[in-house]
């Protein structure tokens, strides 16, 4: 039994036909997926999980969150904890976490995902005290994902900031140590473009950090397309190719989120720019192909795309995500 994947004219008719799918799923035993996988080489009962960042604040907060998602017909969503540019955060019990659950259970959203703010930077050696402050938020950041019930916490490997990579991987290799020790959750290491001094523009980067970890079973690895294609890897061309070096290096199975992103930039050039989907260098068949890519069926995948001018007023900036989840189902 397939999971059909085909665009009704009635997009509604479609929707409740994969909620639907996802109740049956739900029923359908662990043994006999595993029986399936044996015996033809890749799941058949695949449940898409589209979803895009949506925001967290108001007096709903992850309640928000997921209304909001729900409004764009997701599977699954992404949040920050708090703006990602700082570390001003509200207490754990002003999140709305339980009425959120609740919302997503009779919306049949099983997961979401969070990703930790950009100012955590374990990569730095230059500056101790900037070091110390990424080390004591991002064991707070775990607190607060594994609270919120998600099991995995997106981390942005960092910049060495003019010391050299060796020295980088070493630094986050020393900050993952620190927090993962005692750890809940899963981080995930995300693909990065190479912009600047950024670490992780490779799978060999991400491999060293691997290596250098010692509870590196709580470490796992989340897909950026944008940065992928931005960094070198031909997502246009041969996704299969990049997935196998990425199972040669590190192994599938610990590729844990996707990000699907559309690029401004051609392969290679190592800007990390997003654009919206179908209307970048990687393009629609190829953003679909690697979303219905059979080596990850249960990923959450992640939008990140820029908003886009409003039809009613141009002035105004709305998401894209609707439209945006419909072409890559």
């Amino acid at each position: 039994m397939t999971y059909v994947s085909y665009i009704y004219d009635s997009h509604s008719i479609f929707r409740q036909f994969q909620l639907n799918m996802k109740i049956f799923y739900t029923f359908i035993p662990e043994w006999y997926k595993i029986n399936i996988r044996k015996n033809y080489g890749k799941e058949y009962l695949i449940m898409l999980k589209l979803g895009s960042h949506v925001s967290m604040s108001g007096k709903e907060m992850l309640l928000a969150s997921a209304k909001e998602a729900v409004s764009y017909d997701a599977d699954t969503f992404m949040v920050y904890t708090g703006a990602p540019q700082n570390t001003k955060r509200k207490e754990i019990s002003a999140l709305q976490i339980e009425p959120a659950w609740e919302y997503m259970k009779a919306h049949q959203i099983q997961e979401f995902v969070v990703h930790a703010p950009y100012i955590i930077n374990l990569a730095n050696s230059v500056n101790p005290e900037t070091w110390q402050l990424a080390v004591e938020f991002l064991a707070l950041e775990i607190e607060r994902t594994k609270a919120m019930g998600s099991q995995i916490l997106i981390l942005h490997p960092g910049s060495h900031v003019g010391a050299g990579v060796k020295t980088g991987i070493d630094r986050i290799a020393q900050g993952l140590n620190e927090v993962l020790q005692d750890s809940s959750c899963f981080i995930a290491l995300e693909t990065m473009a190479g912009k600047g001094s950024e670490i992780g523009r490779s799978f060999e980067e991400l491999a060293e950090i691997y290596d250098r970890v010692n509870h590196n079973e709580k470490l796992r690895v989340c897909l950026d397309l944008c940065h992928l294609n931005d960094a070198g890897y031909d997502v246009k061309n041969d996704f299969d190719s990049v997935i196998d070096r990425f199972d040669k290096l590190i192994g599938k199975e610990n590729a844990a989120v996707m990000h699907v992103n559309d690029s401004k930039n051609e392969c290679g050039t190592g800007k990390d720019r997003h654009a919206n989907i179908g209307q970048g260098t990687i393009g629609l068949p190829a953003l679909r192909y690697a979303v219905h890519h059979p080596a990850f069926p249960d990923l959450p995948k992640i939008l990140e795309t820029p908003y886009i001018p409003s039809d009613k007023d141009p002035e105004k900036k709305v998401a894209p995500y609707k439209e945006e989840i419909r072409l890559l189902r």
